[in-house]
Order: structure tokens, then C-alpha cells, then sequence
């Protein structure tokens, strides 16, 4: 089923109709009321989006920039530059053995995730971090509420293709201060100094959908895919400071391996030898990370989280330097601006030496 965030429903329906968002969001919250624990805010969204006549999928499969790539699709075809290579990895479940590697893939319209799979994962020893890729017969699935491509056995990667470029890409993340963070905050991007950091928790998933599993009467049941035989789901969380205030962080499964640069082995093994986790969680207490993510807020804590869906734990010093300067240069620029703002705003104001000599 092709699904659409609620983010992406909004950003439709201002980019069809002639609605500002406040007067789209006012809409949806009408609704809500309306249908009070009828219904969810994405449905709401999406009866708006009806009720204005907007046609909210245009296209299920074929080329597409990556904002209008949506959960469910298949067979999609896109054009990308890779912004970050991860390594590849091996892993086993359930007795069957495969290889994976994960990209973050960028066009001018925003970023993703491509998940490479079987023998196209192989190919991640020749892909560089701006390459340019072109995907066919992908599909797409949602994880962590954050969609990802995915490259199967009936999908195609070509590297570097004749006749393509990417002109600019645009990265769906925004840098923050976590002093500056609302919750709903989508493609959130954090530097920030590891300062805690807890053992896994382990759970059963469903091996189709990565959800949860329910244990009843001896059976593990998907609320998607029914009976399953579930494989082990991990999670860390941490806290992260960045010197305006901290923030716990969670991390699932891709993105705590990332975190601790462990594979799938090692982080099954510390369920039965957590002795074993305290020295990789020494090994990268007090690292700074960048950290890309969605902020929630943990009602039974009443705080705001970050869930990860990108992690770098080793982001680059010169870059970074880099994009402090750029920040500085860009605030110094719209301080100069609101000044000439308000002068052009008082015309009648002068200098008032300016009146004594005249």
C-alpha cells in the first residue's frame, strides 16, 4: 500500500492549492475534531487533500525525483548523487546467509536512504561518495517512519551512467542547536557529544516488516503478516550534549551498529556477554557525533527523544568548521539585512547631526 507522511501530505496540498499551510493545518485540525478518535491526522490530511480536489499520488512507478518517491511504490526508477557510502555487510537469519550495504542517495529535490541487497550490495566496493547512481525496479518501504529505497535481485544500479548529472542536491536535514528542537521536527540534523550510554534491549520482530511481534499462546503474531517466526530486534539509546542542552537519542538496529561500528554478530553477542559491551561503549563515550533524525516526545518521561535515521560517528572536523562558518556568515548576513530593513521602514528618520548642520 503506497502511504504517504503527513509531512508529505502537506507539503502537497500547498504546493496544488492556493492554501497557506497554517490555513491547511486549521483544515485538518477541523477534521480532527470532527472525528474525534475516528480517525488519524495523516487520514485527516488525506480527506482535505480530497474534499480540495488535490490528487495526492500522481504516479506509482517509473522515473521520479526523490521527493515524490512514497512508501509502497514499486518498480521505481531514480537518478542520485551518493552523499555517504556505507561498508558492506554480512549477515545470517534463520539459517539463510545474504550481504547488505546502505547508501544516502541525493537529488535536487531532497536525500534518502538506498538499501542495497545480495549482489548489488557487492557493488558498494566501487561506489564513492559523489558518484552518481541510477536506480531501476527499486520499491519502497518505510523504516523507522523514514522512507528507504530498496535494490532486490529484480532491481538494476548503474554507476556513474553516461549522460546523467545531478546539478545540486538538496539534503533533507536541518542543523540545530538541541536547545532550538519542537517536537514533530522531521530530518533534524545534530552534532553533539556523546555523554551516556546504555546497554542493548533486545525484542522480536517480524522478519517481513521489522515491526514488532506479539507472543501469544506460544506463537509470535504480526498485525501484518500473521503467524511468523520472528528474528531478535535491538535498540540503544544515549544522551547527547551539545553544550545548550542534551537529549536522549535512540538508536535501532542499522543505526546501532552504526553507532558502535559493530556488526550484526557482536551485537547479538552482547545479549549474552554484556561484559563485552562496556568496552565498546568506552570506546566512543565522549565522541561527538552528527546525527540525523525525527524528534518525539516519550509521554511516559514527558521529554523530547531524537530517533535516529542517519548516524556518522565520525563526522568530518574540516566540514564541520565549514558549515560553523557558513552559519556565522549567514546570521551576519541577516543581521545586515533586518538593519537595512528597518531603515528603509523609517524613511523620515535622519541622522540627527545631519539636521543641526542643515
Amino acid at each position: 500500500m503506497i502511504k504517504l507522511g503527513y509531512d508529505q501530505i502537506i507539503e502537497k496540498i500547498t504546493e496544488k492549492s492556493d492554501l497557506e499551510e497554517v490555513e491547511i493545518e486549521q483544515k485538518i485540525s477541523t477534521k480532527l475534531k470532527q472525528l474525534s478518535g475516528l480517525i488519524s491526522k495523516e487520514g485527516a490530511a488525506h480527506i482535505v487533500a480530497n474534499q480540495l480536489g488535490i490528487k495526492l499520488v500522481e504516479q506509482v512507478s517509473g522515473k521520479l525525483q526523490i521527493k515524490n518517491i512514497v512508501t509502497g511504490m514499486r518498480d521505481v526508477e531514480t537518478a542520485a548523487k551518493v552523499l555517504r557510502v556505507f561498508p558492506l555487510r554480512e549477515f545470517e537469519v534463520n539459517g539463510r546467509s545474504g550481504k547488505v550495504a546502505n547508501l544516502v542517495i541525493a537529488d535536487e529535490t531532497g536525500s534518502t536512504r538506498l538499501v542495497l541487497w545480495g549482489d548489488h550490495a557487492e557493488k558498494v566496493n566501487n561506489i564513492k561518495q559523489g558518484s552518481i547512481v541510477k536506480i531501476m525496479g527499486s520499491y519502497v518501504k518505510e523504516n523507522n517512519n523514514q522512507k528507504e529505497l530498496h535494490l532486490g535481485n529484480k532491481g538494476s544500479i548503474a554507476i556513474n551512467p553516461k549522460g546523467i548529472s545531478i546539478k545540486g542536491v538538496k539534503q533533507t536535514s536541518n542543523r540545530k542547536k538541541i536547545n532550538e528542537l519542537k517536537e514533530n521536527m522531521n530530518n533534524v540534523e545534530l552534532l553533539a557529544t556523546i555523554v551516556q550510554i546504555f546497554e542493548p534491549r533486545y525484542y522480536e520482530t517480524c522478519p517481513e516488516c521489522n515491526r514488532k511481534v506479539q507472543l501469544n499462546e506460544g506463537t509470535f503474531s504480526c498485525n501484518t503478516h500473521g503467524t511468523v517466526n520472528p528474528k531478535l530486534g535491538y535498540v540503544i539509546n544515549a544522551f547527547l550534549d551539545d553544550g545548550t542542552d542534551n537529549i536522549r537519542a535512540v538508536f535501532f538496529r542499522n543505526q546501532a551498529r552504526d553507532l558502535l561500528g559493530a556488526d550484526e554478530e557482536l551485537m547479538l553477542k552482547f545479549k549474552d556477554n554484556p561484559e563485552e559491551f562496556e568496552d565498546a561503549k568506552m570506546e566512543i563515550l565522549g565522541n561527538i557525533v552528527k546525527i540525523n533524525g525525527r524528534i518525539a516526545k516519550n509521554q511516559m518521561f514527558d521529554r523530547l527523544e531524537i530517533i535516529s535515521r542517519h548516524i556518522d560517528p565520525n563526522p568530518d572536523p574540516k566540514e564541520e568548521l565549514k558549515k560553523l562558518d557558513q552559519e556565522k556568515e549567514s546570521k551576519e548576513s541577516n543581521k545586515t539585512q533586518d538593519k537595512n530593513i528597518k531603515k528603509e521602514s523609517n524613511p523620515d528618520s535622519s541622522d540627527p547631526k545631519q539636521e543641526d548642520s542643515e
